[in-house]
């Protein structure tokens, strides 16, 4: 049975401030007091100290964290300006060099849990991993790689990778990533922007109970980039030849070496990250060593209150940013649970799903998606009569907005102690803009503070701040991991015309944002998917909060189509569970019925299709403006990259469904 909680309903109370002594946050952030003489009676005091005085807030940082500088800064920023602004110019640092300073420490400490559907399960110590990260490392200095030059993995999530990133960046090149389940296509239009020095990819790869090859898709790789060193390792097949043209793994990787992590300048390249590709191609995000560093410092060792004693079970793909920062929590001494599978095989609830591997592997933290999530609220089913789930204090919420009613299930479902934090941030600036924290309350269906040192406000076309209605996202001052810039955008066009577009010198990110009156923060859409009827701007997550709590619907989506009229045809779609047999005509009334009451006469949908499923990506977005323009007429070749996409070969009967009841149009293959 789905929690009633409706948007606004506290869920987790603020702890006292005697109480912020429980969190390293809360112990931060007295030292400061002490340090400053000033006096934080809340978070929101504490916040707007951070994001006005930037100097004060980001040395705090390296000093609470122990950054290693091996030439000191001159500044912590130099110049404000946006694009471009100069963070800590002068030092010189590296980012691996910190997480190979915890791995040293806890050389027996289990510091990887890799659980995989091809090989199984298997557990790395801080010396294992430090043993893999020199075996590869050697291999680069042995082919000639180092500082500057590109290296891509075609790789699952599985402890090789992280060895593999950690060497490179480690040695000063710079590290890319594709997810194995994207084809030959998908993978050149990424890599191939960066002339990669290496790719290191794997065979192919189990999920679920079917074996997936990738050896027709690497032959494809291997001619797109004939000056790279091709890199193979047998994962699905262990006894897979080696083609032509290929080193095997375990060739490259023969010599042991001790890791070394020489010292680069502060916005020397660490790793190149890919967007989604759904809108065009894929822009190539360049992030630096000392943005990643210090800003991952601070969201997980303050925000998600990491440790030592900790274990963080990200759920992800190697190709999405919160794999970056999964692989971050290393900083911190923390365990990492690496997942590569089905999470739904052989059912739902079965040995694979998030909770049973949280349990299994004494999970305490758990990142995970708004949409896996709202499955799980649907389903019936309670995780917390299934499994021992009292060991998880944190569930971080990504990749959409998390309604209310699903937010409220967590606490009566999963555990009612622990911290929910739902979040939007994501690829470009590799952390998050707004989320949650220790020191404040979590509100159903809210995002509950802006992070320190993160200067975000909603604000209307003249750039003024509002609240209680929508505004653009925007970001007023610099954060040290925005991108250093993006690759082959020499002039900066495409960078600026991304971001600072609509404000001078402020970066917008795209989304639309509302700040509550209990200072809290709900993403309600995209900003260029918004839906205007008669001039009306109406947000798409007010849609979907109303219809993820219909039982009989799994998913949803909401298109607008502008038409002379000035009203436009709104189309709602609608994935319906597999186990409901209610009749579409029933649920097209239904739905109607109830948008109309909860929402106004003006959300009442023009077309309601019932769908083979909803289009989303691996990170569980869904991917409104590519079906749209597919189904408009559009070819979907040239508008999507079904690599990214969950159920690609629903996409077409999708398109057509929507087509018909609007226009009667063919969909273009």
């Amino acid at each position: 049975m789905m929690n009633a909680s409706a948007q606004g309903d506290i869920l987790f109370p603020a702890p006292s401030k005697a109480e912020w002594k429980n969190s390293r946050v809360g112990r931060y952030l007295s030292k400061i007091e002490e340090r400053t003489g000033q006096h934080f009676a809340t978070y929101e005091e504490a916040w707007s100290w951070s994001a006005s005085d930037l100097q004060a807030f980001w040395e705090s940082i390296c000093d609470e964290f122990g950054v290693i500088e091996h030439t000191p800064h001159t500044a912590v920023i130099a110049d404000a300006t946006m694009p471009g602004a100069q963070w800590f110019p002068g030092a010189t640092l590296n980012y691996a060099e910190h997480i190979v300073r915890e791995l040293s420490t806890r050389p027996d400490k289990v510091m990887v849990r890799s659980r995989s559907q091809t090989t199984g399960s298997i557990d790395w110590t801080g010396a294992r991993l430090l043993a893999e990260i020199g075996r590869f490392q050697a291999g680069l200095i042995r082919s000639g790689i180092g500082r500057g030059d590109r290296v891509a993995g075609y790789m699952p999530n599985i402890p090789e990778t992280v060895a593999a990133y950690l060497a490179t960046t480690a040695v000063g090149a710079v590290w890319c990533s594709v997810p194995p389940e994207m084809g030959a296509t998908a993978v050149i239009q990424r890599i191939g922007q960066l002339d990669p020095a290496l790719v290191v990819a794997v065979d192919g790869y189990r999920w679920g109970d079917r074996d997936i090859s990738r050896e027709a898709d690497l032959t494809e790789i291997r001619a797109a980039l004939p000056a790279s060193t091709m890199v193979l390792l047998p994962y699905l097949d262990e006894d897979v030849p080696i083609p032509g043209g290929f080193i095997s793994y375990s060739e490259f990787t023969a010599e042991t070496g001790s890791v070394v992590t020489p010292p680069v300048p502060f916005e020397h390249p660490l790793v190149v990250l890919f967007s989604s590709g759904t809108t065009g191609r894929p822009k190539a995000i360049v992030h630096c060593h000392g943005g990643f560093l210090i800003e991952h410092f601070k969201v997980l060792g303050l925000h998600q209150d990491f440790g030592p004693d900790d274990v963080a079970f990200y759920y992800t793909t190697t190709g999405w940013v919160v794999w970056n920062l999964m692989v971050s929590s290393l900083l911190l001494g923390t365990s990492v649970v690496l997942v590569d599978g089905d999470p739904a095989w052989p059912t739902l609830d079965g040995p694979w799903s998030q909770w049973a591997i949280a349990e299994e592997t004494e999970t305490t933290f758990l990142g995970t998606s708004a949409a896996y999530l709202a499955h799980w609220a649907h389903s019936g089913i309670r995780p917390a009569d299934r499994w021992d789930l009292r060991m998880l204090r944190e569930v971080m919420s990504s990749g959409s907005p998390l309604a209310a009613d699903v937010s409220g299930w967590v606490y009566t479902a999963v555990n009612d102690s622990l911290l929910l934090i739902s979040t939007s941030g994501g690829t470009d600036v590799g952390t998050a803009f707004v989320g949650g924290c220790p020191l404040v309350a979590v509100y159903a269906g809210e995002m509950s503070c802006r992070p320190l040192g993160v200067d975000v406000d909603a604000l209307d076309p003249d750039g003024k701040p509002v609240q209680g209605i929508a505004g653009e996202l925007v970001v007023r001052q610099p954060m040290p991991s925005m991108p250093v810039f993006f690759w082959g955008d020499k002039s900066f066009a495409r960078y600026r015309a991304s971001y600072f577009d609509m404000y001078p010198g402020q970066w917008r990110h795209g989304d639309w944002l509302i700040h509550t009156e209990r200072n809290t923060w709900v993403i309600t859409g995209r900003s260029d998917a918004t839906l205007n009827r008669g001039g009306v701007r109406l947000g798409t997550a007010e849609f979907y909060a109303v219809l993820d709590s219909l039982p009989d619907v799994t998913d949803s989506m909401v298109l607008h189509f502008e038409d002379e009229s000035g009203m436009g045809k709104l189309v709602l779609a609608l994935e319906l569970a597999t186990n409901s047999d209610v009749n579409p005509e029933q649920i097209r009334s239904e739905v109607r019925s109830t948008i109309r009451s909860l929402l106004s006469p003006r959300h009442s949908p023009d077309h309601v299709v019932v769908v083979p499923s909803i289009p989303r990506n691996k990170t569980g977005k869904r991917l409104e403006i590519p079906l749209k323009r597919i189904v408009k007429g559009e070819s979907i070749s040239d508008v999507l990259d079904l690599g990214v996409v969950v159920n690609p070969d629903d996409v077409s009967a999708t398109a057509a469904l929507i087509a018909h009841a609007l226009y009667t149009v063919p969909v273009r293959l």
